[in-house]
């Protein structure tokens, strides 16, 4: 019975460490980021109005990409309709980021803009896809915010199965966040306890 409390006991140790450690590294795993190399294409994935959009620019001012994807989202598509017909003169994400880049001088002949509304990152992913089988991309440089990066890459992994096409991610140097350090700022804490759920439901297969 000693004997059984005893490994029970360190089991239980074993699991808190490990525990642990996963707890301090879950920001360095969500925010994990490939090396640059020099692609066909820089994709942003919706979801900031400047942080992921002047990451891109950055990155086709470098010379990484000749085209740059930028991607409209539904997030509040009903509110601004709204508020234009009440006579609020205001400038969605899409918009805004689309100004972003042109005011870096980034000429819209580099700029592709799907008319697709998307709804989801895999759907996103799956617009990635096609853009990348229609103009035979091999490489595609999938920018996003930090915390969002596994998500985007298990939902490109997903759509670009069977393709020879690579994806390095890219987390925007604009995004304020400390993957390191993320238990120490309030801000990545709500960040993280948003995001992990959404990739459990991704890493699953679900989530489109």
């Amino acid at each position: 019975m000693k004997r059984r409390r005893l490994i029970a006991l360190a089991l239980a140790v074993v699991f808190l460490i490990v525990g642990g450690y996963g707890l301090v590294h879950l920001g360095a795993f969500l925010a994990r980021e490939d090396p640059l190399q020099k692609a066909d294409a820089i994709f942003v994935f919706a979801g900031t109005f400047v942080e992921r959009p002047l990451e891109a620019a950055d990155l086709y001012l470098g010379g990484y990409a000749p085209r740059l994807v930028l991607t409209r989202s539904m997030r509040e598509q009903d509110a601004y309709r709204a508020a234009r017909q009440r006579g609020a003169t205001l400038d969605d994400e899409f918009t805004v980021a689309r100004d972003v880049l042109r005011q870096l001088a980034i000429p819209d002949s580099a700029i592709i803009a799907p008319d697709t509304v998307h709804d989801s990152t895999a759907q996103e992913a799956a617009t990635l896809r096609a853009l990348a089988l229609r103009e035979r991309w091999s490489r595609v440089i999938v920018v996003s915010s930090k915390y969002h990066l596994r998500r985007v890459s298990v939902a490109c992994d997903r759509a670009l199965a069977g393709t020879s096409v690579q994806i390095i991610r890219r987390g925007t140097r604009y995004d304020p966040s400390e993957p390191d350090h993320w238990l120490h700022h309030r801000a990545d804490i709500r960040w993280i306890v948003s995001e992990a759920p959404k990739l459990m439901v991704y890493a699953l297969g679900f989530g489109g």
